[in-house]
């Protein structure tokens, strides 16, 4: 419970004593302590709140401009932010327009909408390509660290796999609300060194801190892992694919959606399906066989599964891509596709967390053998043309547009609640969103301009 924001809220509508008793009980609900001290903590979050306030009476009106938020009115789940559909994609590309001002020295920057990016770098006169990724800790995994842990650990070093580098570090950072217990940071951490010491690649460098330190009651963790990969060779990023190259699918049993699915619904045995590191040694043999230069693109199945990265790659590039569905299907692990279709879940909605590789047809045979050689099954699902548009060819021989949905393939019954179709006002949902990013580039910009002309 996050009580600033609760006291922000209220304060126009209470009374001071009467808010503070109305806090002072929920937060007797969390922590163990007297009334007295629940009373003199709610006074004292009110009187912190109450000061903030103030900045709107202060005469300087640069500082009001910076500190106060250019609301777009467009909350977060009403936009999809975070559920890997159109909505938060949409988002996406205006975060990549705010930050697209600090890109001239990058190769791959938020603006490709990559999974991740990288810069090129001298090494005894040699060029180095550097690959930088970051992923958050499926929020739904909060009550489960160790595995929360050890899946964003594989979703970050997969990133960096995918752009054509070899991983060589983790970072991580942990926050735990404020009644959490300690434990739980330890778990986390537990499940990130497994992933670690199972892909030899060192645990460098991290932070932990409490979720809205003394302002956030309960026990809820969030973390992300970060991760560097470097290589001797431009990235394989999405925007390589070309016409004629062929499209091959690494079998996924998911990670932290998957896992998240199969926990809340009660799958127990498809959460094993989901603890391997395949991704990673599949990439590893690619670098080992020197194959990774002549991949055209790679990207992992996730965000929104196909349907979302299909978009995304034609979009990006501009070409068409042909898929398969018997293929695809054949491609997603048996426990995990029988699960799926049981709660009538989109294998193609979801994220599976294969490997997709787009290559030129004379090198396919090469891939093939060398990502056998770890045990990992890889097949063709189609390939990419001209058309300018992701179809997929269905097993009854009719073909489907692949468009992502509004969010990604409700995969637990609170999204089952909420739903996948596109609001009826989201034209006018992102017009607010865009002139939100307008505004927060022109502050940047003002910002920046008044420090350096000081």
């Amino acid at each position: 419970m996050d009580i600033e924001g609760f006291v922000r809220a209220r304060i126009d509508d209470y009374d001071y004593n009467d808010l503070t008793e109305l806090l002072a009980v929920r937060i007797r609900e969390y922590k163990k302590i007297s009334e007295k001290n629940s009373v003199e903590m709610a006074k004292a979050v009110i009187d912190e709140v109450s000061t903030t306030l103030k900045l709107q009476e202060c005469g300087d009106e640069f500082l009001k401009e910076i500190a106060n938020v250019n609301k777009a009115d467009v909350l977060m789940g009403e936009m999809g932010v975070g559920s890997r559909g159109a909505g938060d994609f949409f988002v996406h590309r205006k975060i990549a327009e705010i930050v697209a001002s600090t890109n001239t020295a990058s190769l791959i920057n938020p603006s490709e909408q990559d999974d991740g990016g990288v810069v090129k770098a001298k090494a005894n006169n040699d060029d180095v390509y550097i690959t930088t990724a970051v992923d958050g800790i499926h929020s739904r995994l909060s009550e489960y660290p160790f595995l929360g842990g050890f899946h964003v650990t594989r979703a970050t070093l997969r990133d960096v796999c995918v752009m054509g580098a070899d991983p060589v570090a983790i970072l991580s950072d942990v926050h735990l609300a404020d009644d959490g217990d300690v434990a739980k940071i330890f778990d986390f951490t537990a499940g990130v060194a497994a992933v670690s010491e199972l892909v030899d690649v060192p645990i460098v460098a991290g932070s932990t801190l409490r979720v809205g330190g003394d302002m956030v009651l309960g026990d809820r963790f969030v973390s992300a892992v970060g991760s560097v990969g470097v290589s001797n060779h431009p990235p394989t990023a999405r925007k390589g694919a070309t016409d004629g190259d062929v499209i091959l699918l690494t079998e996924g049993s998911g990670g932290g959606t998957i896992t998240t699915t199969a926990l809340y619904n009660g799958f127990f045995d498809v959460v094993w399906d989901t603890m391997n590191v395949n991704f990673v040694q599949a990439s590893h043999a690619l670098f080992e066989a020197d194959l990774v230069k002549d991949i055209h693109a790679m990207t992992d199945v996730t965000n929104g599964g196909l349907r979302g990265d299909a978009h995304e790659i034609s979009n990006t590039t501009g070409v068409g891509l042909e898929f398969y569905e018997k293929e695809i299907r054949q491609m997603v692990a048996p426990n995990v596709l029988n699960m799926l279709e049981t709660l009538n879940i989109d294998p193609l909605g979801v994220s599976t967390d294969s490997l997709m590789l787009i290559a030129p047809p004379e090198i396919v045979g090469d891939i093939k053998k060398v990502v056998g050689k770890y045990d990992v099954s890889i097949s063709e699902i189609g390939e990419v043309n001209t058309s300018g548009e992701p179809i997929l060819i269905k097993e009854d021989s009719s073909e489907e547009k692949l468009v992502p949905l509004f969010r990604e393939a409700a995969y637990t019954k609170i999204k089952k609640l909420v739903g996948e179709t596109t609001p009826e006002d989201f034209e006018e949902m992102k017009e607010k969103v865009q002139r939100a990013s307008d505004a927060a580039i022109a502050k940047k910009e003002k910002v920046i301009n008044h420090i350096r002309a000081n």
